[in-house]
């Protein structure tokens, strides 16, 4: 079948009729059960992903000719539904949501066939570099520094928090090459091998008990010319892009996936008797409103991507709204089980493996990730409300 008479086909095909086909392949080519070991977790993912771009069932968003589907909004939609239902292995790092469109807007020719079908099949893992000790929240204050020798950049310094650091074979990360007082008129936007001589890789162990974060050193690491994104000393705009992509991202996804757990939770509290407190139900019904706002404002994200190439100031709406919503739910499931939310999942006694509290956990520092609610209300202030631009904050 041809490219022609195969999109001949998918259009004529219903809503109903491409979400009982993808229904059928998620069955079908389930990747079974979560493995134990890390090193085999990663292999089993990378294999997931790999299957999904082989059968044409993954980038539900990506242009084709990368290996994505090129959905319409509704397909997009119940495309991540599905997803979300099936409980398949999402993606490892953090490159598909956050560096790929910014590839994708930004990158040439060559980079874009390089590194977008290779990232989306999952072969190599892509990290953030972003932050830093001393620039978090304010990121135009960033110190590393890429100095230009040839055709090759030297680069010297640290970023922290860099999720999947660990198992990542990519970094995209931010340098200054500037003066240090340029701000965000000195950044360029570096792509870095994770192998390269002079990069170290430090895990950082979090409240949960895991490593999802890591630190890295870049020492005098060569990085060549051809593998930077954009013009040197205009990566501003590519993070732009990039931060907004990554709150927008997977807002879709986390609209069913936060549907699915809160079914589960009030299935949960049922199983227990606890529906009969006027109080629980109280809660569980606060949190199917805001569940189902979640997703409303995922609606206008995506739809607002499709139309303009941006999500927009809508994005930090989104993200304060997932960020309080998955705390509060979290802490209202391991106060609604009393004693027994506190078991952890070593333990046999513990409710569902320890479900509740590891999310209790690990969403502690959701409003801080990914930009703090600090920050995205500011974002909301300025460019939704239109309120007058904050002067403690860094000049536009």
């Amino acid at each position: 079948m041809t490219v022609t008479s195969e999109k001949h086909a998918l259009d004529a095909e219903t809503d109903e009729e491409f979400r009982a086909r993808l229904r059928d392949f998620l069955a079908d080519s389930s990747p079974g059960p979560r493995p134990k070991d890390p090193g085999e977790k990663v292999a089993w993912t990378k294999a997931w992903h790999a299957t999904l771009v082989d059968h044409g069932y993954a980038g539900p968003s990506w242009p084709r000719e990368y290996g994505g589907m090129d959905l319409p909004f509704a397909r997009q939609v119940i495309y991540q539904e599905e997803i979300a239902r099936a409980r398949v292995p999402g993606p490892l790092g953090t490159g598909l949501g956050i560096v790929a469109p910014t590839i994708i807007k930004y990158g040439t020719p060559e980079q874009k066939e390089r590194w977008l079908r290779p990232m989306l099949r999952g072969d190599l893992v892509w990290c953030q570099g972003y932050s830093e000790p001393e620039a978090g929240s304010d990121l135009p204050a960033l110190r590393t520094t890429a100095r230009r020798e040839g055709e090759e950049y030297v680069v010297n310094g640290q970023k922290v928090w860099c999720s999947a650091g660990v198992i990542a074979d990519v970094f995209f990360t931010l340098v200054r090459t500037g003066t240090p007082k340029s701000r965000q008129k000195g950044i360029t936007y570096l792509i870095i091998d994770r192998h390269a001589p002079g990069v170290t890789v430090r895990p950082l162990k979090d409240l949960a008990g895991g490593a999802v974060f890591a630190e890295m050193f870049f020492d005098d690491v060569r990085v060549p010319v051809t593998d930077r994104i954009g013009e040197e000393n205009e990566g501003w705009p590519l993070v732009r892009t990039s931060l907004g992509h990554e709150r927008a991202a997977g807002a879709m996804n986390q609209a069913a996936t936060y549907r699915r757990i809160l079914s589960e939770l009030v299935d949960l509290a049922r199983e227990r008797g606890l529906t009969v407190d006027p109080l629980v139900r109280d809660r569980l019904t606060d949190f199917e409103i805001r569940v189902r706002l979640i997703r409303y404002n995922a609606e206008r994200i995506i739809s607002g991507i499709l139309t303009k190439g941006e999500p927009g100031a809508t994005s930090s709406v989104s993200r304060l709204m997932i960020t309080a919503f998955e705390q509060d739910l979290h802490e209202f499931a391991v106060d609604m089980l009393g004693p027994d939310g506190i078991v952890l999942k070593a333990s046999d006694q513990a409710v569902q493996r320890g479900r509740w509290l590891q999310g209790f956990l690990m969403t502690r520092a959701s409003t801080i990730g990914a930009g703090t609610a600090e920050i995205q209300r500011n974002t909301v202030a300025e460019q939704v409300l239109k309120m007058p631009y904050d002067p403690a904050m860094p000049p536009r």
